[in-house]
């Protein structure tokens, strides 16, 4: 499909390309400390982010739990006053684990 011609025109086209960038470290170096510190910001912009509203969160729950009316919301009660449990044990179909 390609001849050799054209893989060695191109790679000879790339090295002088290649040749034709200068070499400077120091703006690498540069480049990459200033990468390497808006990362660092990003993270830590989300950390805090993740942190303000866990903590907003968490402080609107507690809020709503104690304007809550403990007389008003009664999840575990003792029973009604004409309910009995059954006395007798064997009145009672014993549970079965795992079977309907």
């Amino acid at each position: 499909m390609n001849d050799r011609g054209t893989d060695e025109r191109l790679r000879d086209a790339l090295q002088a390309l290649a040749a034709g960038v200068p070499e400077t470290p120091e703006d690498f170096r540069a480049a990459s400390s200033q990468w390497r510190r808006r990362e660092r910001r990003r993270r830590i912009v989300l950390a805090v982010l993740a942190t303000v509203v866990f903590v907003v969160a968490d402080g609107l729950a507690l809020w709503a739990l104690n304007q809550a009316d403990p007389d008003a919301h009664v999840i575990f009660s003792d029973p009604a006053p004409g309910v009995t449990a059954p006395q007798d044990p064997s009145a009672v179909p014993p549970v079965r684990a795992g079977q309907p």
